[in-house]
């Protein structure tokens, strides 16, 4: 049995209790054994969505109000840390001294040196340290980054990604401060940085237009000059807008297209006409929660994501907020 703790029950902690209740109902060894907050009331009050703990289930759960209390606790094995940005890598390193594999929300940071200071101690710690990068496990984007290796549509020529939202109504001035959280660039936009990363490696220089809280970047690799590659992110949108999550990915044999808002999520058009394809249930968090459930429980250390990772995509953040400030393409050495 891999005792699971969480620490912040904001937004993201819910998603991280939801996924592992859906690993649990999956037929893994898991249960959700405690969580943690400042504020007792967000344990009570619960998350938006009234049957996902049960009232027994619910009173098996260990609440603690400090880290200190949770991390003593013998029970836990697997901590998710899913507090403010700025706080992630002290929790977390604190995680892995008390033995505590870990599962750390993004961005690990805003800085890429405490993003490194994370890294530096996951590689001497005993336990699993891994950066939350969800898209990597998002259904329908996991299938186009093996299309995009096995090259069974050819060559990329063209890949757009975009990412819209409002501003986060919770923690609304957390969010407001860019300092603490970023902005879009680093606490939205990130998402589609590591997918390109993932995907195509780092790329050799970023030019980047408009803000912290809306950015567009175009992504240039020297090995592959003619390929057009962007990636826009950002919280402009009015509230009433909804969210976008899309991709629109240009092969030599096909052009394949994401769009979170409509069914079919994926399709794909070839000279063969157009077809859905099928992807799978549930979201990322639910394929990262059992991603590293089951890297604890068959003792393996290949995870999908790791903080090496983390740090890579940290430093492309740097450059994109670079590129920002100078106007200017920035190259990355």
């Amino acid at each position: 049995m891999i005792g699971i703790g969480v620490i912040g029950l904001g937004f993201i902690g819910w998603h991280h209790i939801r996924a592992y209740q859906a690993a649990q109902a999956s037929g893994l060894n898991c249960r959700l054994k405690a969580v943690c907050d400042t504020d007792r009331s967000r344990w009570e009050a619960g998350s938006d969505s009234a049957d996902l703990l049960s009232k027994d289930e619910k009173a098996r759960v260990r609440f603690h109000e400090t880290v200190l209390e949770m991390l003593a606790d013998p029970a836990i094995d697997l901590v998710s840390i899913c507090t403010y940005t700025d706080s992630h890598t002290d929790l977390a390193i604190q995680a892995l001294e008390a033995g505590k594999h870990v599962l750390v929300e993004k961005p690990v940071a805003v800085h890429t040196r405490d993003v490194r200071r994370l890294a530096i101690a996951a590689a001497d710690a005993r336990t699993l340290c891994m950066p939350a990068m969800c898209m990597r496990f998002w259904p329908g984007w996991d299938w186009l980054r093996d299309r995009i290796h096995d090259r069974s549509l050819g060559r990329v020529q063209s890949a757009c990604f975009q990412r819209l939202g409002s501003p986060p109504a919770w923690a609304s001035s957390f969010y407001a401060d860019h300092s603490r959280s970023g902005g879009a660039l680093v606490d939205l936009h990130i998402h589609d940085t590591d997918f390109i990363c993932w995907c195509f490696g780092r790329p050799d220089s970023v030019a980047s237009a408009g803000s912290l809280a809306h950015v567009t970047t175009l992504y240039r690799y020297e090995a592959h000059p003619g390929m057009h590659l962007t990636a826009e992110g950002g919280w402009s949108l009015h509230p009433r807008s909804g969210f976008r999550m899309r991709f629109m990915v240009c092969f030599e044999r096909g052009t394949a297209e994401f769009d979170i808002s409509r069914t079919p999520t994926l399709v794909l058009h070839t000279d063969s006409g157009s077809s859905a394809i099928e992807v799978g249930t549930g979201s990322g968090y639910d394929a990262q929660a059992r991603h590293i459930i089951e890297a604890i429980s068959e003792g393996r250390q290949d995870l999908r994501a790791t903080m090496e990772h983390a740090v890579e995509v940290s430093e492309v953040l740097d450059a994109e907020r670079m590129s920002l400030e100078r106007s200017e393409v920035i190259r990355i050495g």
